[in-house]
């Protein structure tokens, strides 16, 4: 505790670009700390614990010396209280900042994490004949759209994506959006393709997949209720009956396939298609 009181002192003595770091860094801590805080009971602990080092520094000014000490003695026990109450808090601060989109590797590891729970509902879903739609936002924001549907804000994983999509289900008629490694929002409504070609050729979901992925650069995942098969959409052309390999390449590589044209202008991916029904 006196060194706290002799760091405030000394705050303003001396500015270097050093101590400009030392504080950002503290900063982006403490944030990263209170973002991981809000709405658990560990808030409540840890506004206890402020009132108590407000009330040691205001004891301190006022030459409580009583208080002072008795506060000072329990001082050397704070750390090791912190770490045993804020032991989850810690844990999450770490795996959130292991996660930042700073570093390459990370985003590389949680696409692929990402992709697998996706991939291993889509399995199962086409095995099922359970209809499906998932959009992957992409760099073009989709929060238009997201408002449309019932905020989630879950951690993907194959088995939420399941309950969504379950015949019955409140949410399984809509699409679900994708953010990083997040779902955003379930039961989303998506604008459906003007397309003539496709009017009558394609049921809703692969209307709404084209649809969407002709105003953004997102991809579009869909799995038929009538026949089971994979679909994806993106840059609004849809591949039907694809492979699971096929859609991981989508949704880990980044890469988009060619878009040829035909003399006519209809996109050779569009003729293809249009001979099938979802």
């Amino acid at each position: 505790m006196p060194e706290i009181l002799a760091a405030i002192r000394g705050a303003g003595d001396k500015v270097t670009l050093i101590a400009v770091i030392d504080i950002l860094i503290v900063a982006f801590l403490i944030y990263q700390f209170a973002v991981n805080l809000r709405g658990r009971r560990a808030a409540q602990v840890m506004i206890g614990v402020l009132m108590l080092l407000f009330i040691y520094i205001g004891a301190a000014v006022m030459g409580l010396e009583l208080l002072s000490s008795i506060l000072s003695n329990l001082a050397p026990y704070t750390a090791i209280t912190m770490v045993i109450l804020f032991q989850s808090e810690i844990r999450r601060i770490l795996a959130r900042i292991g996660r930042n989109k700073l570093f390459g590797f990370s985003d590389q590891l949680e696409r692929r994490e990402s992709a697998e729970e996706i991939l291993l509902a889509m399995q199962y879903l086409s095995q099922t004949q359970t209809g499906a739609l998932i959009v992957i936002e992409r760099d073009a924001g989709l929060k238009t759209f997201i408002e449309t549907g019932v905020s989630l804000d879950a951690q993907i994983s194959r088995d939420l994506l399941l309950s969504i999509f379950f015949p019955g289900a409140p949410l399984h008629d809509g699409a679900v959006i994708v953010q990083g490694d997040r779902i955003a929002a379930g039961a989303c409504l998506l604008p459906l393709t003007l397309n003539p070609a496709l009017m009558n050729s394609l049921g809703t979901r692969h209307r709404a997949a084209i649809g969407i992925t002709e105003e953004t650069d997102c991809l579009a995942l869909v799995v038929s209720e009538e026949t089971g098969k994979l679909s994806y959409a993106i840059h609004g052309e849809i591949h039907q009956g694809v492979t699971l390999d096929e859609i991981e390449k989508q949704l880990t590589g980044r890469k988009t396939p060619p878009r040829p044209a035909s003399p006519s202008g209809q996109s050779s991916a569009e003729k293809e298609h249009v001979s099938h029904s979802s």
